[in-house]
């Protein structure tokens, strides 16, 4: 099938899904800006040296830079595996140690200075959040804050659980029935096991943002924050969890729905998986910013995808969409972040 002709015209999503029914839903950070806009932070390894409290020392930014990466979950693991070396071989220096818990300090910080905190999230624009999830058989996620968790959480029946009783992910045991979740990127709610395993915590509510990387030592986060997409890549190889999320999205063929996902330069993993996958079709948001604006958008995701020519590509006007409903957006209080 051609392509959608390239003129400033939208479609409502009611009337798309009617026409186009998408099985698939990916998800990006525009999803979350709107609801909260100071989501839309350009790099969390840059706000964790501006925080006013215990943020990354010049130690620190030497060893992200000896590692060449802007990632907190490889430095961490780095160090990690550093201690317990050093703790077999009787080294009894401290210094990794110190890293490693100095990093996590600014890390925190950073993260609760920009996160929309629990209390400020109503209810039922979570229960709404949630409602739309179900709509589909999987969804896959870039965004690895906690509006997912959160919204799942307030009532999970109907969603997949991929994850045992003690937390842990196994591969072998993925095809439980209800919509699946796929966080491409790992989330504030998952953790990284020296073994390379995948944990998720079993907080709720806002235990989950406030006990964000207050784990046991052998554990860090896991996460894959902004940074370049071969980086990102090569973070997501080393998880058993994020390379099936990965595996999977190269596998979705059926109608796939992207909203707030812009797939930039930083998300050439997430393309070339697309790409593989070959969708039946694909339904794009588009924020109705203009008719520039929008012949702009079009013109990128046309030029993305123009491998698959044969491939429908049908855009939707973002706030015609349950996710991108105007009405929805949480106002931020006077000094958010500012006393962190």
């Amino acid at each position: 099938m051609p392509h959608a002709t390239l003129d400033a015209h939208l479609t409502s999503w009611p009337a798309l899904n009617d026409d186009h029914p998408c099985r698939a839903l990916l998800l990006g950070n525009g999803a979350s800006r709107a609801l909260w806009k100071p989501f839309g932070y350009f790099s969390l390894f840059e706000q964790a040296q501006q925080v006013r409290y215990r943020a990354l020392g010049v130690s620190d930014q030497a060893l992200f830079k000896a590692l060449a990466t802007e990632l907190f979950e490889p430095v961490l693991s780095t160090l990690n595996t550093t201690i317990r070396a050093n703790a077999a071989l009787a080294i009894s220096s401290t210094a990794p140690l110190n890293r490693y818990y100095a990093i996590k300090e600014a890390l925190i910080h950073a993260m609760r200075s920009l996160h929309i905190p629990w209390p400020l999230l109503p209810t039922p624009t979570l229960q709404a959040f949630n409602d739309e999830l179900r709509n589909y058989e999987r969804v896959y996620t870039s965004n690895y804050d906690l509006l997912c968790p959160w919204a799942v959480g307030q009532a999970p029946d109907g969603f997949a659980r991929l994850f045992d009783e003690q937390g842990f992910f196994d591969v072998r045991r993925t095809r439980e029935p209800g919509t699946r979740l796929h966080y491409l990127h790992g989330g504030l709610h998952l953790l990284k096991q020296a073994d390379g395993t995948t944990r998720q915590r079993s907080a709720e509510g806002s235990e989950l943002l406030d006990g964000f990387a207050v784990n046991t030592p052998g554990e860090v986060p896991l996460f894959v924050n902004e940074g370049p997409s071969h980086d990102k890549l090569r973070a997501i190889r080393n998880s058993d969890y994020l390379s099936w999320c990965l595996g999977e999205l190269a596998r979705e063929s059926d109608g796939l729905c992207l909203f707030g996902q812009h797939l930039g330069s930083a998300d050439q993993h997430l393309v070339q998986a697309i790409r593989q996958a070959r969708p039946a079709h694909m339904a794009i948001a588009i924020r109705p910013l203009g008719e520039a604006s929008i012949i702009s958008q079009k013109q990128h995701y046309l030029q993305l995808f123009s491998e698959m020519p044969d491939i429908a590509l049908h855009f939707f006007d973002a706030s015609t969409h349950p996710l991108g409903h105007p009405g929805r957006g949480i106002a931020v209080p006077a000094g958010h972040g500012k006393r962190r």
